[in-house]
């Protein structure tokens, strides 16, 4: 079973998403190059791509980091400090 989660953006095409940032709201970023970032809002009936610079995705994801370690949940830290370390180093 895979957890890769996909969407299609109507101008830059197959996104591809990096980790959950809250409840309705994601980190993804272009699929080949990863160099453009959106956070994608998901609303009621609509679909939110939010674009973002490299800084405001690192940004992103190290306050991710930062909640998750507060919370002691070190699986999903582990997880999301994987990806940040081989995004954004």
């Amino acid at each position: 079973m895979s957890t890769e989660t996909y969407i299609n953006h109507p101008n830059f095409g197959l996104l591809y998403r990096l980790c959950i940032i809250e409840k309705n709201e994601e980190l993804f970023t272009t699929l080949y190059a990863q160099r453009l970032f959106f956070k994608v809002v998901i609303k009621p009936q609509q679909v939110v791509f939010e674009p973002l610079s490299r800084t405001e995705a690192r940004l992103l994801i190290e306050s991710k980091l930062r909640y998750l370690r507060g919370n002691g949940e070190w699986d999903i830290y582990r997880q999301v400090n994987e990806l940040y370390q081989s995004t954004f180093h």
